[in-house]
């Protein structure tokens, strides 16, 4: 989709012509991921970034808390407690 904004000079003036089309995507994902309206991975979508950790570090950047609560750490204590249990596989 493309959108034709009028943007005051005062705030263009600050901004390089050649990456503000990028820098606008890039709010644009930051404040939709932290308002939960996209999720981590659509961030690297819309983005290109190649691996989540490469949108770790793009979120860290613009210092924007990744989602992590505290159903998501049962979900991993549960993780690492079904891991302890499995019987340990040996290369004999």
């Amino acid at each position: 989709m493309q959108i034709t904004l009028e943007l005051p000079d005062d705030l263009v003036q600050h901004f390089s012509p050649n990456q503000m089309a990028r820098e606008i995507v890039e709010a644009l994902a930051v404040h939709a991921y932290q308002t939960e309206k996209i999720t981590h991975a659509q961030v690297g979508s819309i983005l290109g970034l190649p691996s989540r950790w490469a949108v770790d570090s793009f979120l860290k950047e613009n210092n924007a808390d990744l989602h992590y609560d505290e159903a998501d750490l049962d979900c991993d204590r549960e993780t690492l407690r079904q891991l302890r249990i499995q019987p340990s596989k040996s290369t004999s």
